[in-house]
């Protein structure tokens, strides 16, 4: 069985990020004997693998991509995805590339050409449902707050759905998304890269093993300079399609981080926004929240599309403490470094491609009917501390999570 799919993400002349399908298999170095405790874990089976085991249930083999310049908006369920980087990547194992939508037909047909993709279409022609049969799921990028439509046209098709982070641009269009997508049968999942990460899987079950302690306090930023990446037309300066700035495209990365690492979510918000530069008119330029945790733990956390380019996560708790650089960004090496005490032990494992991880797991959930995590729903909480964040930065108060109004 293979899992074919198309992807509604814009053309490589307008983005900058690189979705790369690829396997890969961890492995651990030898650390020293009182470290190994710290360690366990990090070498370990795909992540599909894990979810699946290699029994009879495991989804068979798909053919799969390698491509090197982020297709055109893409339709499928095969796992498919492209990116602008010439980095080598592996092949991904349950999902291919069958499908692309775009609305600018000279660059689609060079991006099929180049892959030997067999089906282009245009936005019209998705959505009246013509070559549905050539995909099985749709990867949904591009604006946000183009999500919501592109993952209906999809599910109305009884096509699964891989949507881009952030799901939407405000918690009630990511409530319907997820209504949409349950009322149709079919999977969503949203796409948090390092969610997928080896390092960060491990740091996650260190915390649940109580190796830190119990968790204190959260630190995480992601920084950079967006300008240099599109230029001051792109839609991620656009309020009305991106929702917001810094916050809806980067800082979603550690407030998610917060959330999956800790298993807790935020009761209560402070934040501030700015735009001191004309580019940035109508979004935050830079953004910094302070989330409160259950149980006395805090969070804090910074975004910036104007910053030396930065990301990275600190963890502390009463026993020890671990930190994760770079932790967000894609085409990335992490090292984990531990604290316990008079210990310390730093990790730097072999290059993820966590896009191809993140489309083979996705396939695997579609091909074993598993539940997908993160899915939307997770997704809407995310939402709901976004919409919070913004409402403090707005009001200079603190914000409890899920009270602010329509």
């Amino acid at each position: 069985m293979r899992t074919r799919c198309v992807s509604t993400r814009p053309t490589a002349s307008s983005v900058s990020a690189t979705p790369q399908p690829t396997a890969f298999r961890t492995t651990r170095r030898d650390p020293k004997h009182e470290s190994r405790r710290l360690l366990r874990g990090l070498r370990g089976p795909r992540l599909a693998d894990r979810r699946g085991g290699d029994g009879p249930n495991r989804p068979a083999r798909t053919r799969g991509i390698r491509p090197r310049a982020r297709p055109a908006r893409t339709d499928g369920r095969r796992a498919a995805a492209g990116g602008e980087s010439d980095a080598a990547t592996d092949r991904t194992r349950f999902c291919e590339v069958t499908a692309l939508i775009s609305g600018s037909p000279e660059k689609a047909d060079s991006v099929a050409d180049r892959y030997g993709v067999g089906t282009v279409l245009t936005y019209d022609e998705f959505e009246a449902g013509e070559g549905v049969e050539t995909f099985d799921a749709v990867y949904v990028a591009g604006p946000n707050a183009l999500h919501l439509d592109y993952a209906r046209t999809a599910a109305d098709h009884g096509k699964h759905v891989l949507c881009e982070k952030p799901i939407e641009t405000s918690a009630d269009r990511a409530r319907e998304m997820v209504r949409v997508c349950e009322d149709a049968g079919v999977t969503l999942m949203v796409g948090y890269r390092p969610q997928v990460e080896p390092a960060t899987r491990r740091l996650r079950e260190m915390v649940r093993d109580g190796v830190l302690g119990d968790p204190v306090t959260f630190h995480g930023w992601f920084t950079g300079h967006i300008l240099d990446a599109g230029g001051p037309d792109q839609w991620r300066l656009d309020p009305e399609m991106a929702g917001g700035g810094a916050l809806m495209d980067v800082g979603v990365y550690p407030l998610n981080a917060v959330r999956f690492l800790l298993d807790a979510e935020p009761v209560a918000v402070r934040a501030t926004t700015s735009a001191p530069h004309d580019q940035f008119e109508g979004v935050d330029e830079h953004v910094a929240f302070q989330l409160e945790l259950p149980e006395g733990a805090s969070a804090s956390c910074s975004a910036s599309y104007h910053a030396q380019a930065d990301d990275r996560l600190r963890l502390v708790g009463t026993e020890g403490q671990a930190e994760l650089a770079p932790a967000f960004n894609s085409e990335i090496t992490p090292t984990l470094t531990v604290e316990r005490g008079d210990r310390r032990v730093e990790y730097t494992g072999p290059f993820v491609n966590e896009v191809a991880e993140e489309f083979d797991y996705f396939a695997h959930c579609v091909l074993t009917d598993e539940t997908p995590d993160p899915d939307g729903r997770d997704s809407v909480a995310d939402m709901e501390a976004v919409e919070a964040i913004y409402e403090s930065a707005e009001t200079g108060r603190r914000v409890t999570v899920g009270d602010v109004g329509p």
